[in-house]
């Protein structure tokens, strides 16, 4: 009974039992830390999005304490992010702030009915070069809106097409504010430097602070947030509810999906960062139920649409989170600044919250992916390609839309090539003697485990098992492929992941049997660099010859000095 009741209730909730003072002072440390990243984050998400820094801010404190409070992640930490920018102008420009309020609470209410029916694993149909090619779009869209503040660049309007605006900053570049361009490169530099030498330093808040006590001093004639917006409001607004209308909300729907689909997505991506490094597991319904919460709550307030913020969750667990009080003390941070300093907010440059959305673009693009899917099929790197280029060139609405049709017609594609007809021989069942499985004896310092059908996008989560119980495996763990009648980039991923866990506690990983398709595309990725090409055998009999040789060199040594 518990455990059918734990499936519905919020972590915070059920981590909250057994709360204490030492995980209290840890997730105060770890709140107040996020808090002061989250805050030119959200900023300068809100002013890439074509509103006021104050929207975002209002976001992150609603947003962020709702999802902490009742959600299924125990550091997850929820807030604007880059992953709506391009959407969220599209929609501001097309339909006005309220249109981009309706439009917020119907994807709410949409992610909520995500949860509520069970379907909070559904976004992974999605194949990994469809979700590339729109973190690489998304995150070139985000570089190049923030070229203006970036160099201090005089442009009343910045067009909303990729391919204008940067013919009107090509145009307007002469009028550059070299001082500005000065302090967005430093701050880059910093954020950079921070990352590669002193990672627990949060560069955004280095940045943050040094550029803005930098303009107030020495007074540098740059853009601040005081020159544009008149600074930041004391307090939190009143809660307005937008007007509902049939004809507008059937016009916004398409972009209300587009902004729960890529909400869920990006929520459970950064559920499952959390989950890597706070060793926890998420729970998706719940998850998306309190993003559905908190996505129809952040208008009333006049906030943007929210998700799972990957950097700002990674900042969470490195900074000594334990549970989602973190996060509400990350939210109630937010709030302290807009009651008590909102005054000093004025002074923040944007071209260093430019240089700071440089680094998000930068970070979030998925560019390590990009050799990888190059090595792949033809048709991987041409959905990769297309998504990409669509979400660039069109809007992002069209680009989801085609990248669920290419998901399909992938899937469709991949099941299809697994049927096969032909003649059993004498030749074939000969063949099929080393890979069966009855007869083998599988020693104790071995665990053998199948996949058994297409391994493709929607069907990676089943590695659960394995990895649930990794710390009770033996040394050795054997991959068996026989029955693995296909793979694509997605499956290949998640075996990737795989290996890099397994290889992480000490053990070693065998793949074996894999047929035609598997293998070639195995082959094309050059997939031995992550388990080493000997450890890639034909069949079981040679795996369990393998698990001899590495048992008796490696392991059996270290049990005996062990005892």
């Amino acid at each position: 009974m518990n455990a059918a009741l734990d499936a519905w209730l919020p972590k915070s909730i059920i981590l909250l039992r057994n709360y204490d003072r030492h995980k209290f002072v840890s997730d105060l440390i770890a709140g107040v830390t996020v808090g002061l990243v989250a805050l030119p984050l959200a900023m300068a998400f809100a002013i890439a999005s074509k509103l006021s820094p104050q929207a975002g801010i209002y976001c992150a404190i609603v947003t962020g304490f709702l999802v902490s409070a009742l959600g299924g992640s125990k550091t997850q930490i929820a807030g604007p992010t880059g992953a709506f920018v391009v959407v969220v102008a599209g929609i501001v420009d097309k339909f006005g702030v309220e249109g981009l309020f309706i439009c917020t609470m119907m994807a709410g209410v949409l992610l909520l009915l995500l949860g509520v029916t069970g379907m909070g694993t559904a976004v992974k149909y999605f194949p990994r070069p469809v979700v590339v090619g729109f973190t690489n779009g998304i995150a070139i869209l985000i570089a190049s809106t923030q070229i203006r503040d970036f160099f201090g660049i005089h442009l009343d309007q910045v067009p909303g097409d990729f391919f204008h605006r940067m013919a009107a900053l090509a145009r307007a570049f002469p009028t550059f504010n070299w001082r500005a361009t000065l302090l967005a490169t430093l701050s880059l530099t910093v954020m950079i430097l921070c990352l590669k030498f002193a990672r627990k330093i949060p560069g955004a808040i280095v940045v943050c602070f040094g550029a803005t006590a930098a303009v107030a001093l020495f007074h540098i004639p740059v853009e601040t947030i005081g020159s544009r917006f008149g600074g930041i409001p004391k307090g939190l607004p009143h809660i307005v509810v937008p007007s509902l209308h049939y004809d507008t909300m059937r016009l916004l729907f398409s972009a209300a999906f587009t902004v729960a689909i890529l909400g869920a997505i990006e929520s459970l991506m950064s559920a499952v960062v959390s989950d890597k490094m706070s060793g926890d597991k998420h729970n998706p319904n719940v998850e998306l139920m309190a993003q559905g919460v908190a996505n129809i709550f952040s208008p009333l307030f006049g906030g943007l649409p929210a998700t799972g913020a990957i950097a700002r969750t990674a900042t969470n667990v490195r900074s000594g989170a334990k549970t989602p009080v973190a996060g509400m003390i990350h939210a109630l941070t937010l709030l302290a600044v807009i009651l008590f300093a909102a005054p000093l907010v004025k002074s923040v440059p944007l071209s260093a919250l430019a240089a700071i959305l440089m680094m998000v673009a930068y970070n979030m693009g998925d560019w390590e992916e990009i050799p990888e899917i190059l090595k792949l099929s033809a048709a991987d790197i041409a959905v990769w390609l297309l998504t990409l280029t669509l979400t660039v060139v069109t809007d992002l609405t069209f680009a989801v839309e085609v990248g669920m049709v290419l998901a399909a017609l992938t899937f469709i594609r991949k099941v299809s090539r697994t049927t096969t007809v032909s003649r059993v021989t004498r030749d074939y069942v000969e063949d099929s003697r080393v890979h069966i499985l009855q007869g083998k004896d599988i020693p104790s310092y071995a665990a053998v485990f199948r996949i058994h059908g297409p391994f493709l996008f929607g069907t990676t989560d089943k590695f659960g098992e394995i990895l649930h119980s990794m710390k009770d495996l033996p040394p050795i763990v054997i991959l068996r492929l026989r029955n693995m009648t296909a793979i694509d980039a997605t499956g290949l991923g998640a075996i990737r992941e795989l290996a890099d866990e397994v290889h992480n506690t000490g053990r070693t990983l065998l793949l074996c049997g894999a047929r035609e398709q598997p293998a070639q595309l195995m082959q094309q990725a050059e997939f031995e660099r992550h388990v080493g090409r000997e450890n890639i055998v034909p069949n079981i009999s040679e795996a369990i010859a393998r698990a001899n040789t590495l048992y008796n060199s490696q392991y059996a040594q270290c049990e005996t000095l062990s005892r």
